[in-house]
């Protein structure tokens, strides 16, 4: 056991022990001190099903000892209750229902909630018998998952109930009544989607029922008061003479203050336009610019050659580089799904197929060993341009991709360039500098480095005179306070110790009282001054406004008087704009209809004018082919359509018998030369074994080597004469076939 594993089970034995004793009137029963040694895994599922059933709304009061200590059936029960708090129709006494029906109902539900048993597929009979006695290893991990997301599974139940779509068969939705019905069904069905969709949205939008509420009692209220307002105010306009020209000035001002915004608008969007074409007409001038370069001390030839370059390397992307790495994302994306798709696996299976690829890899390089002993010096040789063939393949693809990155690098940094140019634009209203102001800009900047040096000289020789000068006023300090030590060791001697440091001390404070005196003296006559002068400024005011109080009281009375109309003439200018705004929208509304209709007849038009030139280019065609083939001229009729066609049937029937020839005399020759390919192979695996029983007779025999030495070299050398003399027979009897052969039969042999 991992020392891990060996603490978490003391741990459990530990917390298992203070539970009985905390619960003495339990006893101890022995499944449960082997069970404080099992996994913890399920041990904490089992501490979670019970914290999640001690609390609201189940309320069970459980412990460990108490939850392990129930029966099948009271487990049944207990995932029966939870199942019922997802889905209130299943709140049912499972011992007045078969374990049958309990089972088909629970496993039901489960589905519905898309529940996936432990392990692999194979389990689902062993999960639905002991779904029905109750096991424990399958009801808790069905607890534990239906505990930790209690409130998702009930809105999932839920909806399943309006959601899951009944399957009616094709032959009763012949019927049309049924066919409706169910018509009607699936849009009810999405017309509750996009409902329960809404209402999530306005749950997570934060507007709570009660805000709404208030909300709009309080509308109603300040529709009710305004209502009133607008009925005084009409009392009011109706005594006012000229209310209905007043009303169509102030409907025109509306109209005006509209247009303004509308043009403001207008403005607005043609700077942000004229912008944009700005810095399109700057990258442009770029791009422009990069091409004069270019073409400044280019040829022709030069260009043509770029041209084709460019053109070659594209053509290698597209024809070779793209295919072939479509194709490998694909095959990976093959082997990725089929992972996917198959079940997941433990570590026992990882391990058969580690070794399975070991074996295939073995056997691959076994393969690739006898591949290469068989192989003879002219293979070696191919093996060798091969070798090279794929390295500069290899090559030619690493450039291309250094080429396209570098393609890729040079148009972020073009593309960057242009947004810091832009950037300093809108910065520093300058544009970037080139050229010749670049330099003066280099040259300006060189002048000013040289006076910044000078300054940063006498800014060092500054702070050189400043730290002398620190040094001497630290030597100063030092010097006084030795001073003052003698002077304070003088006083100590002759008995008035204290005496020069309370004598500046007086001398101090004398010269800041004399200080405050004069500041006293001169605040107290600044101040007499100042309130004579504030308050012959207040007379003066008082005396030039008093004529310009009674006017404004005057005018405050008019201003309430004129808001009061104003209110009126907006009440009524409102009430027409309503009107209008209603007329204009069901005159935009007509407009619309009537330009969609003249768009079609429009595209009719165009349509039966295209289908008309169609027609009249055919009819020509049709009288130019009937005057060439109906034309005395022999040359002109070989140019009609019908006589080039029927020259290509007679030119394809030929073709076709000759080829049906040739595969005759193919097929009557294909049996001998088989025949004797087959011969030729089966000659080759004798020579074969001979080679290889000779070969072990010689590694056996260990005595006389050397006369079995010149053995085998005359055994060779007459094996060598025999191989060629079968050779020229091979040789002879292919020429006599060939020289059977027609031309073509020939070469096809040859190929």
């Amino acid at each position: 056991m991992h020392p891990s594993q060996e603490f978490y089970g003391i741990q459990r034995f530990t917390d298992f022990i203070t539970s009985v004793l905390l619960c003495e009137s339990f006893p101890l029963p022995l499944f449960l001190l082997q069970d404080c040694f099992q996994d913890p895994i399920m041990s904490d599922q089992i501490k979670s099903i019970v914290e999640k059933l001690n609390k609201e709304p189940f309320k069970k009061n459980y412990n460990l000892i108490t939850f392990d200590s129930l029966e099948s059936m009271q487990l049944l029960q207990l995932l029966n209750d939870v199942l019922g708090e997802i889905d209130p129709k299943h709140v049912v006494d499972i011992r007045e229902e078969m374990p049958e029906q309990t089972a088909k109902r629970m496993l039901s539900l489960l589905g519905i909630l898309k529940y996936k048993p432990p392990g692999s597929i194979t389990d689902l009979s062993t999960f639905r018998q002991g779904l029905v006695i109750g096991s424990k290893p399958v009801i808790h991990p069905v607890l534990h998952w239906l505990l930790q997301r209690t409130n998702e599974l009930k809105k999932r139940a839920y909806l399943a109930r309006f959601l899951i779509k009944l399957e009616v068969p094709a032959e009763f939705l012949q019927d049309d009544t049924v066919a409706d019905t169910n018509k009607q069904y699936e849009d009810l069905m999405e017309a509750f989607k996009n409902l329960h969709k809404e209402c999530e949205q306005l749950k997570t939008s934060g507007f709570s029922t009660a805000e709404i509420r208030r909300d709009i009692t309080a509308m109603e209220e300040e529709k009710d008061q305004l209502i009133k307002r607008v009925e005084r105010l009409k009392k009011r306009v109706e005594t006012v003479q000229n209310h209905q020209r007043m009303l169509e000035i102030a409907r025109q001002l509306r109209v005006e203050k509209e247009r303004e915004e509308s043009l403001a608008q207008q403005k607005q969007e043609q700077k942000n336009q004229l912008f944009h074409a700005e810095q399109r007409l700057q990258r442009v001038q770029l791009q422009l610019k990069d091409m004069q370069h270019a073409v400044v001390d280019s040829k022709p030839e030069s260009l043509m050659k770029r041209l084709e370059e460019e053109i070659k390397f594209n053509s290698y992307l597209c024809s070779e580089k793209f295919p072939r790495e479509l194709d490998s994302k694909k095959q990976s994306l093959y082997f990725l799904q089929k992972v996917v798709s198959e079940p997941a696996m433990g570590q026992s299976d990882l391990n058969e197929l580690e070794t399975k690829i070991n074996e295939v890899n073995a056997q691959i390089n076994q393969l690739i060993e006898k591949r290469m002993m068989k192989y003879e010096p002219i293979d070696s040789k191919f093996s060798m341009y091969r070798q090279q063939a794929s390295i500069i393949s290899r090559k030619k693809e690493a450039k291309a991709e250094e080429l396209q990155a570098a393609k890729e690098e040079m148009s972020n940094m073009e593309r960057q360039m242009l947004q810091k140019a832009n950037q300093a634009r809108e910065l520093d209203g300058t544009e970037v500098l080139k050229g010749d102001e670049f330099k003066r800009y280099v040259n300006k900047l060189r002048s000013k480095n040289t006076f910044y040096k000078k300054k940063r000289l006498e800014i060092a020789e500054i702070t050189a005179e400043y730290g002398i000068l620190q040094r001497t006023e630290e030597l100063l300090k030092q010097r006084h306070e030795a001073i003052q030590q003698q002077l304070q060791a003088i006083e100590d001697k002759k008995g008035i110790s204290g005496y020069s440091y309370t004598q500046e001390e007086l001398e101090r404070v004398s010269a800041a009282k004399s200080e405050m005196d004069e500041m006293k003296g001169r605040t107290l006559d600044n101040m007499s001054e100042m309130v004579k002068k504030l308050n012959a400024m207040v007379a003066d005011k008082k005396s030039s406004l008093a004529p310009i109080i009674k006017e404004l009281r005057q005018l405050r009375q008019n201003c309430q008087e004129l808001t009061q109309e104003c209110d009126g003439k907006k009440v009524q200018y409102d009430s027409c704009a309503a009107g209008l705004e209603s007329n204009r929208s069901t005159l935009e509304q007509e407009v619309k209809g009537l330009r969609e209709e003249c768009i079609q007849e429009e595209s009719c038009y165009h349509h039966t004018n295209c289908m008309k030139k169609n027609l009249e280019v055919q009819l020509q065609r049709a009288k130019d082919e009937m005057k060439t083939y109906v034309s005395p001229d022999p040359q002109d009729r070989r140019k009609a359509i019908r006589e080039q066609y029927t020259r290509m049937i007679l030119e394809q029937e030929n073709l076709g018998k000759k080829l049906r020839e040739k595969q005759k005399a193919v097929r009557e020759s294909h049996g001998p030369n088989m025949k004797q390919a087959k011969m030729w192979r089966d000659f080759e695996q004798l020579m074969e074994c001979k080679r290889e029983c000779f070969l072990k007779q010689q590694n056996q025999i260990s005595v006389g080597q050397v006369i079995q030495e010149d053995h085998s070299i005359e055994y060779c050398f007459v094996f060598s004469l025999f191989l060629h003399r079968l050779f020229l027979n091979y040789l002879f009897s292919v020429d006599n076939i060939r020289l059977k052969l027609t031309p073509m039969q020939r070469a096809l042999h040859i190929i």
